[in-house]
């Protein structure tokens, strides 16, 4: 057999078996993350059509996701979300300027939210209102004094932070609002 031939048909293997390995890989994080720190792309669930008024079932969440528009491609991650007393939700980006997503959120930002697998058509918005960060920055304190919360926290958890905690001056949050579904 000539020696050509082989090599050219290994190669053809080769490429093929790498192709078939992106692909599947690729569909596997498309439908499956965000995973931990690792960053996703569409978010699945059963979307909810309903406009939500009162977020506050969001505390019994431990881990919330979002889903924004970057270009031309979704772009989800994991975050913290909490509800205030009164039922405003806001999302938790600690130091936001370092972070990928939050820079890109403009005002009035399109995106969802998932929570225990239902998916939200939500508007975002960069608090910047010092009395209303204070008061996100207190909802957030509070929900990590639960340990299932605490334990999803980067390192795995540890002691809850004191209730009276500062709020740093490089931490970020974004309300949510119910959109119409489209």
């Amino acid at each position: 057999m000539d020696t050509g031939k082989v090599i050219k048909r290994t190669l053809l293997g080769v490429a093929a078996a790498a192709l078939l390995v992106a692909v599947c890989g690729g569909g596997y994080w498309a439908l499956t993350c965000p995973c931990d720190g690792t960053p996703g792309f569409v978010l699945r669930g059963d979307v909810q059509e309903e406009p939500v008024r009162d977020w506050s079932f969001a505390n019994e969440v431990d881990l919330c996701q979002v889903q924004i528009s970057v270009g031309w491609r979704p772009h989800s991650v994991n975050l913290n979300c909490m509800a205030t007393p009164s039922g405003d939700l806001f999302l938790s980006c600690s130091v936001g300027a370092r972070k990928y997503w939050c820079p890109k959120v403009e005002a009035d930002e399109p995106g969802r939210l998932r929570l225990d697998g239902n998916v939200y058509p939500v508007v975002l918005n960069r608090v910047a209102d010092p009395a209303t960060l204070n008061a996100a920055w207190a909802a957030r304190i509070q929900k990590l004094q639960d340990p299932a919360v605490q334990a999803r926290q980067p390192g795995g958890g540890g002691t809850p932070p004191p209730l009276d905690s500062e709020r740093p001056d490089s931490w970020w949050t974004f309300q949510v609002r119910s959109a119409p579904a489209p």
